[in-house]
């Protein structure tokens, strides 16, 4: 069976779709392989952040964006925020943003 790949909502998927060209190429590309081997692609790929917190890492052509996701029972994989990553650091508030939605996600998926 393989995994599939969800949403938090609708604006999460579309803002995904609106990152640039080679971005979301990338992305089709290593969304693909989750789906048949999994949520952690292991570095340079994705990386964890514990408590079940992954990032999905971009690079393309336009730039660099993340991903933060999560992976819940039954072989799914939910994407719950991007950005376009401008400095060295991962920014607190899209840490923080990523973290309380995949505290939802799991709170209504027990």
């Amino acid at each position: 069976m393989e995994y599939t790949i969800q949403y938090f909502d609708h604006a999460v998927e579309a803002e995904i779709l609106e990152l640039p060209d080679t971005i979301v190429a990338r992305y089709l590309f290593l969304t693909r392989r989750m789906t048949a081997v999994g949520p952690n692609l292991g570095e340079p790929h994705t990386k964890a952040f514990g408590d079940g917190l992954f990032e999905l890492r971009l690079k393309g052509g336009e730039g660099i964006a993340r991903v933060f996701y999560c992976a819940l029972i039954g072989k799914r994989i939910v994407m719950l925020h991007s950005f376009v990553k401008k400095s060295q650091k991962t920014p607190p508030n899209e840490l923080k943003l990523a973290t309380k939605r995949m505290k939802e996600i799991k709170h209504a998926n027990s």
